[in-house]
């Protein structure tokens, strides 16, 4: 029997734009990178479930957690959680290649079809470099096309965009419901960051995605729309690595 396996798409970004800063409206590079629980907690319940993940990126450098998805606060003081979730990317880095992820333009379309889903953590890193990237819009459209489970939280969504110039060079997710991190969301995080940043959510929309936001996708509720699950934030992370397995073993 084939090996059951899962791309997992990761930003090589350890920054993200602030725009609108300070008297001046200068720009600046804010530290990120990938929010640990967001990529712990559906990795977690990948590997249970007995598949094989591989992690790629756009030039396969070293991912890096935000740094505020490690602090005591985002784990409500809870250290064992923490230190659990910390391991299996140590452990992520032993055997399974984290550290150097593959290259996308290395994943050949014949690779593509052993894949039984894609998912896409979130973080604020992907709105540097997943939004734009050919060969990431390449493989998003293998997985539309085949209609195999497509997963995504929080800032992951942005990375759909990338499909805008893929071989179809239109977005494949036009009138999909969706769900992301919110801009709401986002403006209390320019509040505390005081500088601008993009908007996942009212982006999305302006491509025609049909966006689902509000108290309840904030509090973890999912959105499942034929081949894709979506969510909101790290509240979702459990529901969402619940439903990309069903949708997988439903395939």
């Amino acid at each position: 029997m084939a090996a059951k396996k899962v791309l997992i798409v990761m930003s090589d970004a350890h920054s993200f734009p602030l725009y609108n800063t300070g008297s001046e409206g200068k720009t600046v590079s804010q530290d990120s990178g990938y929010f640990l629980m967001e990529l712990a907690k559906p990795l977690q319940k990948i590997l249970d479930a007995g598949y094989e993940v591989t992690f790629a990126s756009p030039k396969g450098k070293e991912p890096q957690p935000d740094p505020l998805s490690t602090s005591l606060l985002t784990y409500a003081g809870n250290v064992y959680e923490r230190g659990r979730q910390q391991d299996l990317i140590e452990r992520m880095k032993r055997e399974n290649g984290f550290s150097s992820p593959r290259k996308f333009s290395d994943i050949s379309d014949d690779e593509l079809k052993s894949y039984s889903g894609i998912f896409i953590p979130g973080g604020h890193a992907p709105l540097s470099d997943l939004g734009d990237n050919p060969e990431l819009g390449r493989i998003l459209s293998h997985f539309h096309q085949q209609q195999k489970p497509t997963a995504a939280l929080c800032h992951g969504p942005w990375a759909f965009l990338s499909t805008k110039v893929g071989p179809q060079k239109e977005f494949a997710y036009k009138g999909y419901k969706l769900t992301s991190w919110s801009d709401a969301e986002e403006k209390f995080m320019e509040t505390m960051l005081r500088g601008e940043i993009t908007k996942v959510e009212g982006t999305l929309r302006e491509n025609g995605a049909d966006m689902q936001e509000g108290v309840a996708k904030s509090m973890g509720s999912i959105t499942v729309d034929r081949e894709v699950v979506t969510g909101d934030n790290p509240m979702a992370a459990n529901a969402i690595g619940d439903k990309f397995l069903e949708m997988m073993a439903g395939k």
